[in-house]
Parts: C-alpha cells; sequence; structure tokens
C-alpha cells in the first residue's frame, strides 16, 4: 500500500530534502504534499487526505505546538499521526510533543533509515 505524507517545514529546501529521503529510503510513498507552516497545513488537510504527517516545530505563523493542537482539536483530523522531525531533541521539547498528540520523534539529522523505520512503525506497516 503507497501512503499519502504531508511535510510541514518552513524551509522549501528541508521539505525537498525530507520528500528525498522518503524516496530513497525505499519508503511506499504515493503522494507527497508540502506546506509552509501549520496554518497552511490545516487548510491543506480540509480538502486532501493523507496517512502520515511529518512536521517541524520551529515555523512562522503557527509552529509545530500550535499545529498538534489544532489537530488535536479537530475531530475530523486527530486521527492523523504526525511525526515530529527537529533539531531539538531535548527531553522535554520531546515529551511536550509527545503529550500534544505526536506519535514520533525525529531528530535532524537523521538517516534515510531512521525516517523509514519511525513512519513504518507510526503506520503500523507489516514487514514482508
Amino acid at each position: 500500500m503507497a501512503y499519502r505524507v504531508l511535510i510541514v517545514d518552513d524551509s522549501p529546501a528541508m521539505r525537498a530534502f525530507v520528500r528525498r529521503v522518503m524516496e530513497i529510503s525505499g519508503f511506499d510513498l504515493a503522494t507527497c504534499l508540502e506546506a509552509s507552516n501549520g496554518a497552511q497545513a490545516l487548510e491543506l488537510l480540509h480538502t486532501e487526505w493523507v496517512d502520515a504527517i511529518l512536521s517541524d516545530v520551529n515555523m512562522p505563523e503557527m509552529d509545530g505546538e500550535q499545529f498538534l493542537r489544532r489537530l488535536e482539536a479537530d475531530e475530523a483530523l486527530r486521527h492523523i499521526p504526525v511525526i515530529i522531525i527537529s533539531t531539538d531533541g531535548t527531553r522535554s521539547r520531546v515529551e511536550r510533543m509527545l503529550d500534544l498528540g505526536a506519535r514520533g520523534y525525529v531528530m535532524k539529522p537523521f538517516r534515510p533509515e531512521a525516517l523509514r523505520a519511525e513512519l513504518e512503525r507510526t503506520l503500523e506497516v507489516s514487514s514482508e
């Protein structure tokens, strides 16, 4: 089964990098959508269906924490698993994001295998 993934990051270069990493990792990617912040992602999610969201934390307009709060408050969107991708790996940050509803956390920089493993774990993909 191929998956639809939304990447939320204010850096176009990082969004392109994450997309490329998913492709080279062998993750079964059908479609990759992009948003530059949480507000843009929420707009997109009201018109597009996705299996998972990969989100940065530090973004303008609506950061990752605000984005998670808004997702959790939206009955139609709260089921979508979110994996945080961030340079901030402090215990307090990781715990806060998981408490807000994130289902996974990947530290930048990361290896393709690490991102694929976290996506598959979060989406409960069985290895064949």
